[in-house]
């Protein structure tokens, strides 16, 4: 789920095939940041989906910066109410497609936002079941002819009614004319149109590797109504993030380790070869700093124990690079 291309088959780092991650819509999305007041979407009052809209603005306050996406996911909603408005009245409401793009280094906030916006679809009866199945290239490509086409229909098939998200989606278009990856592409626009209004795709990845995919195929940009950047987070606000995931797991992040949490990410920002990975290279950090507090502390206190507010302190010597 932008100016350094990476791609799944061929990046600069590599990643471990995954298998299908299949999020049902009850399962709550990892929130890593907390409200930001000042920038909450108030919804219309006196509909009887205000409340749903309100729980729907909860989770969205409840991530860091995003204003953007923030403002798309209420204009989608704003869409749907007006529709089912309309359709009360005997107007015409027209079917919309909401195919998506979304376009973000990692670890900028993709995949939870497309949770949320399942659940969105699936309260406002868009889609019947608000699932999301997250897959890429290995999940959809097979290894010989025909064997790419079943494998994708397997997977629209058990997308119907939710999200079939497409994480690096742009390795589809990178093998050449005789990649099995075109036949997935092929399959998956004979796919949005035999089961229109059935499911809806969010293809994710680097900005500039995803508009070269939308050009490999003449069908593609068409169907993709929605695109939306998702913006690397600044440093501020990646501090905001790495406090409330130690505040998550009961830990506390002392200042002078907040400072060189900050040179940390000054650094890997600006001068890294790779895509900055944001809230991930956060998490990482932090998961880190956890050991590396764990072993300060047994060697510390080899013949006592620390105390409450040692457990939860991560300090300066905790963060190495």
């Amino acid at each position: 789920m932008n100016g350094r291309l990476a791609a799944a088959s061929g990046r600069e780092e590599s990643r471990p095939s995954r298998q299908i991650n299949i999020v049902l819509r009850n399962q709550e999305p990892p929130i890593v940041s907390s409200p930001s007041g000042d920038n909450e979407t108030v919804p219309p009052k006196g509909h009887s989906h205000s409340g749903l809209f309100q729980e729907i603005s909860q989770e969205l306050d409840a991530l860091v910066g995003l204003d953007n996406i923030k403002e798309l996911v209420f204009e989608i909603y704003a869409l749907l109410q007006i529709a089912q408005m309309r359709s009360e009245a005997g107007l015409a409401s027209g079917g919309q497609a909401y195919h998506m793009v979304f376009k973000g280094n990692p670890g900028t906030g993709k995949t939870t936002v497309a949770r949320i916006v399942a659940k969105l679809f699936q309260r406002m009866g868009v889609l019947s079941k608000g699932h999301l199945i997250e897959v890429e290239r290995a999940d959809l490509v097979g290894e010989y002819i025909g064997h790419t086409a079943q494998k994708t229909r397997d997977l629209v098939k058990k997308a119907l009614g939710g999200i079939l998200f497409i994480d690096e989606a742009y390795s589809l278009a990178r093998g050449g004319e005789k990649d099995f990856g075109k036949e997935a592409i092929d399959t998956l626009v004979k796919s949005m149109e035999d089961h229109r209004s059935q499911f809806v795709l969010i293809l994710a990845g680097y900005s500039g590797e995803i508009d070269y995919f939308l050009m490999s195929n003449p069908g593609l940009p068409s169907r993709f109504p929605i695109q939306v950047e998702f913006p690397d987070y600044t440093i501020d606000q990646l501090l905001q993030i790495a406090e409330l995931m130690a505040k998550e797991r009961d830990y506390i992040l002392m200042p002078q380790a907040i400072l060189k949490l900050k040179q940390y990410l000054l650094l890997e920002k600006t001068e890294s070869i790779h895509a900055f990975s944001n809230a991930r290279y956060v998490r990482n950090s932090i998961e880190k700093a956890v050991r590396n507090q764990a072993v300060r502390i047994l060697t510390q206190f080899e013949n006592s124990s620390p105390g409450k507010q040692e457990l939860m302190s991560l300090r300066t010597e905790d963060f190495k690079l």
